[in-house]
């Protein structure tokens, strides 16, 4: 990890410590928040989100950058995991939900009767990493079907077959692969899974891709964080964080073969490629697994935010949409500029144009 990129974190997590209140102006509670929370004073209206742990570091970051911008208000914000956030915000306990997994028709519906339809504002693409804690292991190949037998439970140990043949010269060890995954409902989770259902039939048919699947196998540890604390505290442990996770705890992540046929380390790069030239979908919901992009990593995602499409219609003031519309417009702008500094690729010219105009179409301000 570079000195930059440690400093970031350090002021993320220090920021993370600020517990939220305050939404829209009144006081509302944040029901199921973890420890971690975001906050930035200003003198404009506060505003109170949720969701996402995925997002989170970049959101802490942001936050405070977007409080020293002149009139502008506070950004509360608690990683909870997409699950919460999106029925957080159905419920209107928060401004804005955080959510790697688009919502699901079932939920839309239940948010358009809550206040309104939803629009999903992608915020960034960032790459999910197969971590892992294999002492002098410091590059690993996988390929998807690998992982998912990992993750099934049919390859057990280190030095299996399967994983030997990627990776030929490396002396791997008789060690029991101990597999970690998300004990509550995430976003990162459904992205994961998502790749593993596009690379593997047995798991599209079994666990298939889920917010919360049922695990065939595994220990379970809460948020991004808690994989990423897992996987650092076992030897031969193996988890799927969000990638600037790993790099906070210093973890080793496999280089993984995309559908183009190359072994490929998540970078910036690496994740950039697979958000080009993709037919991004008007309401702004789609996927980027397994992108036959040359040189794109191939579990790469977008993570929303969500918002109302109409304020006033799901019983916000006129300030809380006006802040909305702010600092959506600020992430969008300024913020792109300082994704790239915690590992998150900014948007694509023609994705962020289309994000744009959606917070653009905003009502109730």
């Amino acid at each position: 990890m570079s000195v930059k990129h440690a400093a970031l974190v350090l002021t993320a997590l220090a920021a993370s410590a600020i517990v939220a209140t305050g939404c829209g102006g009144d006081t509302k509670e944040v029901t199921g928040q973890s420890a971690n929370a975001s906050s930035a004073g200003g003198s404009g209206t506060a505003l109170n989100g949720a969701g996402s742990t995925f997002q989170e570091p970049l959101v802490v970051k942001w936050s405070g950058d977007y409080g020293t911008t002149k009139g502008a208000g506070s950004i509360n914000y608690q990683g909870v995991g997409s699950g919460a956030g999106i029925e957080q915000f159905t419920k209107k306990t928060v401004d804005f939900g955080g959510t790697d997994a688009p919502m699901k028709d079932e939920e839309i519906a239940a948010a358009q009767a809550a206040g309104g339809d939803v629009l999903h504002i992608p915020i960034a693409l960032g790459a999910v990493v197969a971590t892992y804690n294999l002492e002098g292991i410091d590059e690993l190949k996988l390929d998807g079907p690998t992982l998912a037998d990992i993750y099934e439970g049919t390859v057990t140990k280190w030095n299996d077959e399967a994983i030997a043949d990627l990776n030929d010269g490396v002396k791997l060890p008789d060690t029991d692969i101990a597999v970690v995954h998300r004990t509550e409902e995430s976003g990162t989770t459904f992205v994961f899974t998502g790749y593993l259902s596009a690379v593997d039939p047995e798991w599209a048919d079994g666990p298939g891709q889920s917010k919360a699947p049922k695990w065939p196998v595994g220990t379970g540890g809460q948020g991004n964080d808690g994989v990423a604390a897992a996987v650092q505290q076992q030897q031969g442990a193996i988890g799927y964080t969000e990638i600037s996770y790993a790099l906070q705890n210093d973890l080793s992540f496999a280089q993984l073969k995309n559908e183009d046929g190359e072994f490929v380390q998540a970078s910036l790069e690496s994740t950039t490629a697979a958000g080009e030239g993709f037919d991004y979908p008007d309401d702004l919901r789609f996927s980027l697994l397994n992108s036959k992009t040359k040189g794109a990593y191939p579990i790469v995602s977008a993570t929303w935010q969500l918002v109302w499409a109409d304020g006033a219609k799901a019983g916000q003031d006129k300030a809380t949409t006006a802040e909305i519309k702010n600092w959506l417009t600020w992430e969008l702008t300024d913020g792109q500029d300082e994704a790239a500094s915690l590992d998150y690729a900014p948007l694509p010219k023609d994705l962020l144009d289309k994000a744009t105009a959606a917070v653009d179409s905003i009502q109730g301000d």
